[in-house]
């Protein structure tokens, strides 16, 4: 089981969900999307990002490109598996970011919490292998972006994308990071061509997705068949 970590109001040991903060919309927020993120703090952790951990990190075109999506969104609730320099990017833009992830001595989140560069009290850290926490966890709200990056190792980033997928709200921003591999591409051909999600672009090994207003495909359910990635079978390619 993993270790719950507070950022604010949290609850040490409790893995059912986040202190979710109260969040009114009609309340002009601080990453209101009308006041993108300031190019100075883009800079600042641009500059950081290569030795802010030994886990491997964002490259700088991939980092920049995430900063301008993010500033396009007004972000109420975001998650992210794996943490590094683009939880201090989402930690500017969104009121409530929850993190999964787990140090395993490289520094990915003992250096990410001691960095000045994060605003620590919009972060709930959920530390623990993602293939035991996210099973566990509640979301009580849809989510307005999420990024996978946690382990690349098959089945777990489909697992992660299983428990992410069906909490992201329409126009949602969808990251997947390091492409490259081939247990994550699968993953990418299959988003490219499911009806819940449009390609926006690739960045080096960063795929950026929006979610559609495409029904959420059941989560519990089979219909394998509705899927585009399933719509030509083997036999025919």
């Amino acid at each position: 089981m993993g270790r719950v970590v507070g950022g604010r109001n949290a609850s040490p040991g409790q893995i059912g969900c986040a202190p979710y903060p109260s969040i009114s919309p009609h309340v002009a927020s601080y990453n209101d999307f009308t006041v993108p993120l300031t190019a100075s703090l883009i800079y600042e952790i641009l500059a950081v990002n290569e030795g802010l951990h030994n886990c491997g990190t964002f490259g700088p075109q991939a980092l920049s490109a995430l900063a301008g999506h993010l500033s396009k969104r007004h972000i109420s609730y975001s998650a992210e598996t794996g943490s590094g320099s683009s939880t201090l990017l989402f930690s500017h833009c969104s009121d409530w970011h929850t993190v999964f992830s787990v140090d395993s001595g490289g520094g990915s989140v003992v250096n990410v919490k001691a960095s000045p560069l994060l605003r620590a009290d919009h972060v709930f850290w959920v530390e623990g292998p993602t293939q035991l926490t996210l099973p566990t966890y509640r979301f009580q709200h849809k989510l307005q972006a999420a990024l996978i990056d946690g382990p690349h190792g098959y089945p777990f980033p489909d697992l992660e994308y299983y428990y992410l997928y069906q909490h992201l709200d329409t126009g949602a921003l969808l990251v997947i990071d390091d492409i490259q591999i081939p247990t994550i591409h699968n993953l990418f051909e299959f988003l490219k061509r499911d009806q819940m999600f449009v390609l926006d672009e690739v960045v080096d090994t960063t795929a950026f997705f929006t979610r559609t207003d495409a029904p959420t495909f059941c989560p519990i359910g089979d219909s394998w068949w509705e899927q585009g990635y399933n719509k030509i079978p083997l036999s025919q390619v």
